[in-house]
């Protein structure tokens, strides 16, 4: 689904689009958090990865039905993370999702945690790579790499 004009298609589970900004609410959990109730760092990466999932699913395309029709599947080729303020046991947490760059086999993204009153929690810069199932570039399928193009010209 390509966000509308007025800046946003939501559907609940899945998120939904501010302009061309994916955004996905997330509630840290018992399981999140160290013995401190401060979210585990590596756990920002699970709530980047489902983020970039249903980011996904809002733009018609789930990854298992990728992985079958096409035979391809993303995998991420590299992640700059800069930890900025911790996200704490129960706090409500939004990740945004921007797509800056689609090439034939990969793409650019940020992601950001933000934390409530959207203070900025983390920010990660990642570089996302399409493969085929012996795990070589593989080019993006053009109804997806279409999708996503498209976010980036609605910057």
């Amino acid at each position: 689904m390509v966000p509308t004009e007025s800046g946003s298609a939501r559907d609940g589970t899945s998120g939904w689009f501010e302009g061309a900004t994916h955004v996905l609410p997330v509630r840290v959990y018992y399981e999140d958090t160290d013995a401190a109730g401060i979210v585990y760092h590596a756990n920002y990466l699970r709530f980047a990865e489902r983020a970039r999932t249903e980011m996904m699913r809002c733009l018609g395309t789930e990854h298992r039905q990728l992985m079958n029709e096409t035979g391809v599947a993303f995998a991420v080729r590299s992640c700059d993370t800069e930890f900025k303020l911790p996200g704490r046991l129960d706090d409500p947490l939004t990740v945004q999702t921007q797509v800056h760059e689609v090439r034939g086999a990969s793409l650019r993204i940020t992601q950001t945690v933000l934390g409530e009153g959207g203070a900025e929690l983390v920010r990660m810069q990642i570089r996302l790579a399409c493969i085929d199932s012996v795990l070589r570039p593989a080019r993006l399928p053009a109804p997806v790499h279409t999708e996503l193009a498209k976010l980036v010209e609605n910057q």
